[in-house]
């Protein structure tokens, strides 16, 4: 798997626990809404008491990967989006985006680097939302875009971006990947 983006780097290496839980817990603060921290540890016991510590906190438990005797533990700092005002007038449902995947689309997925490194729809285009921006010439204004996020709030944001921008048919799938059946994959090596 390609190097994984994150806002934050915590070394918990050498430290049993309950300290890797203290050090995250504490590190968290400092993170904004929807950043990313990465929580290097040596503690085999590490990685199912982060992903119960982070799903008892509301943060999003993204996964863990295993590099020789060390755990590198990927979180997202909960956020508000779910309760973010949805303003694109144009959705899908995650049934109707599966439905059409077979079809002459882009799914966009604009949530963090991290989050897609881990789990998202085949053949999906990651832009996060913070570089959507600058990176909108990657996209053509003339293709139907599903835009998919975590719940559908940055993705609600992402596709009143690209209206405003020109591009014509545009659709926030809702939910989104927090209720996704369909199939994943994830980035590899």
């Amino acid at each position: 798997m390609r190097a994984i983006k994150a806002n934050l780097l915590l070394d918990a290496k050498g430290l049993s626990c309950p300290m890797p839980i203290v050090k995250t817990k504490k590190a968290m603060k400092d993170l904004e809404a929807g950043q990313v921290m990465e929580v290097q540890a040596t503690d085999k016991g590490s990685k199912a008491d982060i992903q119960a510590w982070a799903n008892s906190s509301g943060h999003q438990y993204l996964g863990t990967l295993e590099e020789g005797d060390a755990l590198k533990h990927y979180l997202r700092k909960a956020s508000e989006e779910d309760t973010v005002e949805r303003n694109h007038p144009v959705t899908a449902t995650n049934d109707e985006l599966e439905s059409n995947l077979d079809k002459d689309i882009v799914v966009l997925d604009v949530r963090e680097s991290a989050e897609y490194a881990f789990n998202h729809i085949p053949d999906a285009v990651s832009i996060p939302l913070g570089e959507l921006e600058e990176r909108m010439n990657e996209l053509n204004k003339e293709d139907k875009i599903y835009v998919v996020c975590r719940t559908g709030s940055r993705s609600d944001l992402a596709a009143q971006k690209l209206a405003e921008n020109g591009f014509l048919n545009v659709l926030n799938v809702l939910p989104g990947m927090s209720n996704w059946t369909g199939k994943t994959t994830k980035l590899d090596g």
